[in-house]
């Protein structure tokens, strides 16, 4: 048989219904569209859970109960694989606006990278909302991804020329960026607006104003870090900022968002999810299709090589026909695939697509594999044996 002959007969038995294709198509179909949609699915949850971390500071750290060197702080953006961003803090003398005298504004002066870091948790919280969900390929190389385009912005944003208010201030005073609010101390420039909400995180910022310093300028009582993925060598970081006294203090470092688990590890849960052998469900479920696809047809093969179709075109043959119907199960479960993750995936949806189009790829490989080793153990021989037990 030349091979235009071989690829007719194919397509005849496909279309004849010789070769059950529409039942295989449907369990492939079924099997890559259901395993590679609950891989996806655990995986955009991840990435979710991951941005949700990063909106709410849970990756933010602070060294409390020392003195700090803001300069040492704010430098810590600036190691090889250190936070990506850090700042130092300390209280200052309340605020008091003109127009309500006898309400006191806590103040507190902060170096430029404790800046960035508050307007960082502003782009991550827009980059996080419902209408943005419209080393491998996984949730926290996605986050992580999405905080450095997030570090990228925070650099062009975080003004420092004047003050930055929380959003309850904002709302209480009618101030926004860009307004002057007159206080006992002259006037102020409103620089920005942060958003502190109550989720778990440091409440002293949640009504406050924030006052630009030079990094300089004296010594600070808190320095903060934020870095994704979270590291023990922030705490180390965090540590070599103190200013060495004297006195005897109970530093240490704390989580700023206390309501997330501080054991959290991105990649850990990636690695450790339950979907995680679900490409050897599918590639068992391709190789049974292949093999039930050919043992069902075993007295056909065995008649052909009777009658003197040759070996090689026989398995050429049904080849062909689990190309088809296996192949196009996969295209189907791909496209399905490709929708969902660009549709819930709220950054790099290509590296959870990726992850997950291994299950109906395992699922057609099996198939495939199956079908040629199965019509390989038909022989010619077996033909009268096949043929008493049919």
């Amino acid at each position: 048989m030349n091979l235009r002959s071989i690829c007719s007969e194919a397509v005849r038995n496909i279309s004849a219904g010789t070769t059950r294709a529409a039942w295989f198509f449907l369990v492939m179909l079924i099997t890559g569209a259901l395993l590679g949609g609950y891989e996806a699915m655990s995986i955009v949850q991840l990435e979710q859970e991951a941005i949700t971390r990063i909106s709410s500071d849970a990756d933010t750290k602070a060294l409390i109960g020392a003195s700090v060197d803001g300069q040492a702080c704010d430098g810590l953006e600036m190691v090889h694989n250190g936070p990506s961003l850090a700042g130092a803090a300390r209280a200052a003398e309340s605020i008091t606006a003109s127009s309500t005298p006898g309400m006191e504004l806590p103040a507190y002066e902060v170096t430029p990278g404790f800046i960035k870091l508050l307007a960082s948790g502003q782009k991550t919280a827009n980059a996080a909302s419902p209408s943005a969900s419209s080393s491998s390929s996984s949730a926290s190389s996605s986050a992580q991804q999405g905080a450095t385009s997030t570090q990228q912005e925070v650099n062009e944003t975080a003004d420092t020329s004047g003050i930055w208010i929380s959003t309850d201030v904002s709302h209480d005073f009618g101030l926004v960026k860009g307004s002057v609010m007159q206080t006992n101390r002259g006037d102020m420039t409103i620089a920005g607006v942060f958003s502190w909400p109550n989720d778990g995180r440091d409440t002293r910022f949640a009504y406050a104003a924030m006052i630009p310093v030079s990094a300089s300028s004296g010594e600070f009582t808190e320095c903060w870090a934020k870095q994704w993925p979270v590291s023990e060598q922030t705490n180390d970081l965090l540590y070599s900022t103190a200013i060495v006294s004297g006195t005897g203090g109970n530093t240490t470092v704390a989580q700023v968002n206390k309501s997330f688990d501080s054991r959290y590890n991105a990649y850990s849960s990636y690695k450790n999810r339950m979907t995680v052998w679900l490409p050897y469900v599918s590639l068992a479920v391709g190789v049974i299709a292949g093999v039930i696809s050919v043992r069902r047809r075993r007295l056909e093969y065995a008649g052909a090589l009777h009658v003197g179709q040759t070996k090689g075109a026989q398995l050429l043959e049904m080849t062909l026909e689990t190309l088809i119907w296996a192949g196009l199960a996969t295209i189907a479960c791909l496209a399905l695939l490709c929708a969902y993750c660009w549709r819930m995936s709220a950054d790099g949806w290509m590296n959870i697509f990726i992850a997950a189009c291994r299950i109906p790829a395992t699922a057609f490989a099996g198939a495939m594999a199956a079908t040629f080793l199965a019509g390989l153990s038909v022989r010619e021989s077996q033909l009268l044996r096949f043929f008493k037990s049919r």
